[in-house]
């Protein structure tokens, strides 16, 4: 295992000193920040993690998951980074030919210089470089002040709206004709000639949707800003979940009785429950591929969680691991991520090359860490958005799970909706 200079440091206030860890992680060229917000949940073992610099990197355009094996196994210790949703061609016999503006490449880990960890109101510092107490000195120094202030960008979309109803009357077609049964397509909003600040961005989107799993990932000159409340896995000794969302009402903030009914109707309806238990299926079964014999189970099923904007749907799916999975076998069992594909997912993720317009990237991918002990967690990226500061390109996108009862009106709604979070970052 990798030796570390290791310390902890009592913090007196924490979202000041995430601030600061934040401002100061933003210096380096690659660095991966993830937040978590301070929600209360039984998986979540750590509230804040920063990764900073880079001794080693992984990345790859062919045989990638084995690849990725052996940069994992090299040495124990910690890595951060993501996986594209375009991995999805490494793994079934897939292509992808429509433009990608933002560039990520389809895996990336670095074993980093620095990791920090928060919980509660302690702070520890691992470095392979530096004195973890110099360390602290450097973050104490980062400005802590958050800026707001707006930004004026207009994005467009990539389709309209009439071009938008086509196409899901277009899946709707495909669903009843039994090509599948649920697909998730996505939309993208753009704009060119952006010149902004990501810290700025990111800040701004995590005030409107402070999310659990949100991440301020940078890769040179690409930012993934991400406000995701989805969890993709998350391992933890020979113990694995998944945590689809599928099913999202809008909330009601000025009415606390109406915002409860919404909730419950969105526990009662029937388009979000069939939506739902169809990936709860499907990572059943994903699961089982990895999982030992009977283990695989569903720990909660249709749970209704309230988030700043939104109430969301998510069921909860654990297994036990067999001996000696490796994690690329875990991945090439589970990804992409069947709430962000449908089922039968070989099936879907064609026709959705077909419908969409633009490379997802990183979007629908997943952002997150493997620690010393090959424990790891990730997220879905999902209400994010992406900036390539060299092309000056800038974008979000959104999506829904189309199934044979939606409506192409309401569903593109609910995509306005999803959208609403990025709207107002950008305004």
């Amino acid at each position: 295992m990798v030796k570390r200079t290791t310390a902890s440091f009592p913090i007196k206030n924490i979202d000041q000193f995430k601030q600061q860890m934040l401002n100061w992680a933003n210096r380096f060229n690659i660095c991966c920040f993830l937040d978590n917000h301070q929600y209360t949940s039984p998986f979540q073992s750590v509230e804040c993690l920063a990764a900073v610099g880079a001794v080693r990197t992984f990345t790859a355009t062919d045989n990638i998951l084995d690849q990725l094996n052996t940069f994992c196994n090299l040495e124990k210790d910690w890595l951060f980074g993501h996986l594209n949703y375009d991995l999805k061609n490494a793994i079934d016999p897939l292509q992808s030919h429509h433009p990608d503006n933002i560039g990520f490449p389809d895996v990336f880990f670095f074993q980093p210089e620095i990791v920090l960890q928060l919980n509660d109101d302690v702070c520890f510092i691992a470095s392979l470089t530096k004195d973890p107490e110099i360390i602290l000195i450097e973050i104490q120094n980062s400005p802590w002040t958050m800026d707001h202030g707006p930004c004026t960008i207009t994005t467009q979309p990539r389709i309209t709206q009439q071009e938008y109803i086509a196409i899901i009357q277009q899946l709707l077609h495909h669903i009843h004709r039994g090509d599948c049964y649920e697909i998730n397509f996505c939309q993208e909003f753009y704009a060119t000639d952006v010149q902004a600040d990501p810290l700025r961005l990111y800040n701004r989107l995590t005030a409107v949707s402070p999310n659990p799993f949100s991440s301020f990932y940078k890769l040179n000159d690409k930012y993934l800003l991400c406000a995701s409340p989805e969890r993709y896995m998350q391992r933890k000794g020979n113990h694995i979940i998944s945590q689809p969302i599928k099913g999202t009402f809008k909330r009601d903030l000025n009415n606390e009785a109406a915002d409860q009914k919404l909730k419950t109707q969105l526990q009662q309806s029937e388009k979000d429950r069939t939506e739902n238990v169809m990936i709860v299926d499907l990572v059943r079964n994903d699961l089982s591929r990895i999982c030992k014999e009977g283990s695989v189970k569903v720990d909660e099923l249709f749970g209704v969680y309230t988030f700043p904007q939104v109430h969301q749907m998510i069921s909860t799916i654990s297994g036990d691991l067999k001996e000696e999975v490796t994690f690329s076998e875990m991945i090439k069992a589970t990804f992409p991520m069947g709430s962000m594909t449908g089922a039968p997912k070989r099936k879907v993720m064609e026709l959705i090359e077909q419908y969409e317009k633009t490379k997802r990237g990183i979007y629908s991918g997943a952002v997150g860490y493997i620690n010393p002990e090959k424990d790891f967690d990730f997220n879905v990226v999902i209400r994010s958005i992406l900036y390539n500061v060299s092309s000056q390109y800038l974008s979000y996108l959104v999506g829904g799970g189309i199934t044979a009862q939606s409506d192409p009106e309401k569903e593109y709604e609910e995509c306005l909706l999803k959208a609403e979070a990025m709207k107002q970052v950008l305004l």
